[in-house]
């Protein structure tokens, strides 16, 4: 072992050995080299101030070189904020930026010491390092039969991580925290430690938290820990986009942040669908969790792993990404052009459920699950397989859905016009018709 990652090891076994014992071998691996060229030249950028001959970067007149052509497109940034290379970790003042933002929309955090945010290269790079610094072959990864089918290259094809999966629903249509705390003691009791994702909006289903849920999870979660170490990801892709009254307007992170010193919490989110900007590839990842020691160290060690794992990989994150996101964030208009859009998303989920209720033929050939946020909803088929359905109402119809498994259909109303909703389920419905002569 590198001496780098025996010291960060140390400095978490220091404050919480919980900690260390939930990383992979590649977690208790992984460093960012403290003497490396990335370390030598930011010592650099702070004090040659005559000449810097480090960073593998081409100048002139004291700027970044560039083609103009490329510059004219982008005249409100600087050269330096569109060409050059950003820190691994993030740009300084977008991981501030983002960290308040953070602070602001989830007050149960209080006055709780997290980490400051890491950027990431949106959040399948944030879960993909989530996998990489805590899952070994053959570990537990607890999620919900309703998961978004990237986990599995992620975790299973990637890394050999096993599934186990409880049902997203109750009874009631609601969350089913009973399935889920029965299947994280299960997974506890097998291996010792568990990895869970807490995909709130939930992809596919729609289906996000209602205030009185958020607690139930962290008293889940809270009891389950007695039988082991919990890795517990809150991926918050579809943050902000709530659409009812009553729920959960902040991650559930907020709840599970300070539980327990057997429990380490990752908050994964990104500007990607927060902003609206998913060609910029801008996202976060966030730890925290509890002990009686000061917490800088042990969040230091774990930013300098994720630090090695983006080092180890992409280098770092789109210097020009961070920074549109960053002036975006400061910028006079920012919440007033957001909530617009925010609501524009509320017509078209209201107008799908609106459809889908006002319409008793439709109950012959599909329920659908409770959604209430995000971008999806999906139909559960009564008396057709879904990739057939699919198939038909893409051939026949000219209108593209997603199969998930034998029986659901899903339907994304956020690249949908209001006006354009009704007749999307309509064409469903005619092609199940169809398929049922």
């Amino acid at each position: 072992m590198h001496p780098s990652a025996e010291e960060l090891n140390a400095s978490i076994a220091k404050v919480n050995s919980n900690v260390l014992e939930m990383l992979s071998d590649y977690g208790k691996n992984s460093y960012f080299p403290s003497l490396g060229i990335m370390a030598q030249a930011g010592e650099a950028k702070k004090k040659a101030h005559k000449y810097n001959a480090t960073i593998g970067i081409a100048t002139e007149n004291g700027a970044a070189m560039h083609l103009g052509c490329i510059k004219d497109m982008i005249p409100d940034l600087s050269p330096g904020e569109i060409f050059t290379y950003a820190p691994s970790s993030g740009v300084p003042a977008l991981r501030e930026a983002w960290f308040d933002k953070m602070r602001k929309e989830n007050p149960t955090l209080g006055d709780h010491q997290t980490s400051q945010p890491l950027v990431t290269n949106a959040l399948t790079h944030g879960l993909s390092i989530v996998g990489e610094l805590f899952l070994d072959r053959g570990d537990k990864i607890v999620v919900p039969g309703h998961f978004w089918e990237n986990y599995e290259l992620l975790y299973s094809t990637k890394l050999g991580a096993e599934f186990a999966t409880y049902d997203l629903y109750n009874d009631a249509g609601r969350f089913n925290v009973d399935g889920f705390k029965e299947t994280l003691i299960a997974a506890l009791k097998e291996k010792g430690k568990v990895v869970t994702i807490l995909n709130f909006p939930n992809n596919p289903t729609g289906y996000s938290l209602y205030k009185d849920e958020a607690p139930l999870i962290a008293d889940a979660i809270k009891e389950a820990s007695s039988f082991g170490k919990i890795v517990a990801v809150t991926d918050d892709a579809y943050f902000s986009l709530f659409f009812e009254d009553n729920m959960l307007e902040e991650s559930l992170f907020g709840h599970i942040a300070n539980l327990d010193e057997n429990v380490l919490a990752i908050k994964v989110d990104g500007a990607t669908k927060e902003e609206f900007v998913w060609g910029l590839r801008v996202g976060f990842i966030t730890f925290s969790t509890k002990s009686n020691e000061d917490l800088s160290g042990l969040y230091k060690s774990l930013e300098q792993k994720v630090s090695g794992c983006i080092r180890a990989t992409v280098s770092n994150i789109s210097n020009l990404s961070q920074n549109l996101v960053l002036k975006a964030l400061k910028h006079s208009d920012f919440e007033k052009q957001k909530n617009e859009k925010i609501n524009t998303m509320k017509a078209r989920a209201i107008e799908t459920k609106r459809v889908l209720d006002a319409k008793e033929e439709f109950n012959e050939e599909w329920t659908y699950y409770p959604f209430n946020a995000g971008y999806f909803m999906c139909l559960k088929l009564k008396n057709l397989k879904a990739n057939e359905l699919r198939l038909k109402v893409l051939n026949d119809y000219g209108v593209g859905t997603i199969a998930l498994g034998p029986t659901d259909l899903r339907v994304a109303f956020s690249c949908l016009n209001v006006d354009q909703i009704e007749d999307v389920f309509d064409c469903i419905f005619k092609a199940a018709k169809d398929l049922s002569k």
